[in-house]
């Protein structure tokens, strides 16, 4: 059914959003990677994907500057002839209280983690409108629905991103275009499982203590999320069966915000 279609998922080089270029590659979609990181890596990733018989490009795209945001986005539309499938997940995280907080830290959390989302989605929908079909799927968060201390410009950011979930919904919703946010709570990806070491050392605690008491603290299940279950809701959202759900965000949070 997708067989053939495009998508641009931005930062796709590791995690979650890699998995969601792999399981869509899996069912014949053209993707765009995007993302920074080791060059090698990246095109091994690249051509892992490529190896599924799709078409894999890489873009470097700077999530702070519209203008390469823009580009990205007419590469889909150059060699892939559209951009079917767009996935806002590129995101960064500064943890502080708010009198502390960087100004830059702020300002580049909102870039990335919200503004470009809006510049993706801007290039995107014309392009959905022309071929009569597509999905918007935004990386949004747990924090997207509560809050949690120290996390001023994320939170901020991630219930931005609910609003302009739901504006983009309304405003394509008779477009067969659809628009939604998965909320995932915390998902195991190499980034959190190398930050758990340090957080034992520096608590005297053991590491399983760490996932349990620390991490995992408000996710009722203590259990981490998995990419896998996060991709398989995205993909779900891409399919036919999907048509009717819009503005929505989809908690997958072990609980978190029950």
């Amino acid at each position: 059914m997708l067989k053939g279609k495009s998508a641009v998922i931005t930062g796709s080089t590791s995690g979650i959003g890699l998995e969601y270029a792999k399981v869509l590659a899996s069912e014949g979609v053209n993707v765009v990677i995007n993302g920074f990181g080791d060059a090698g890596a990246i095109e091994k990733e690249r051509a892992a994907i490529e190896a599924k018989g799709v078409k894999a490009l890489y873009s470097p795209a700077d999530m702070t500057k519209p203008d390469e945001i823009a580009g990205m986005i007419k590469l889909a539309e150059t060699e892939l002839g559209g951009c079917d499938i767009l996935i806002n997940n590129a995101g960064i995280q500064y943890v502080s209280p708010v009198e502390d907080f960087p100004d830059e830290k702020w300002n580049a959390i909102i870039a990335i983690n919200l503004s470009s989302a809006f510049h993706t989605v801007k290039h995107a929908v014309p392009l959905m409108r022309k071929a009569g079909w597509g999905r918007i799927i935004n990386t949004a968060s747990a924090h997207a629905k509560v809050a949690s201390p120290d996390k001023v410009a994320y939170v901020a950011a991630k219930h931005g991103i609910a609003g302009l979930t739901k504006t983009i919904a309304l405003e394509t919703a008779q477009d067969n275009i659809t628009v939604n946010a998965i909320c995932p709570g915390y998902v195991w990806t190499p980034l959190v499982e190398k930050q758990i070491p340090d957080t034992a050392k520096a608590r005297g605690i053991s590491e399983e203590e760490v996932k349990r008491d620390v991490i995992l603290a408000a996710q009722p299940t203590k259990q981490f999320v998995t990419v896998e279950q996060v991709a398989a809701l995205a993909l779900f959202l891409c399919r036919d069966e999907a048509a009717s759900i819009t503005g929505a965000l989809l908690s997958v949070d072990g609980g978190w915000t029950a």
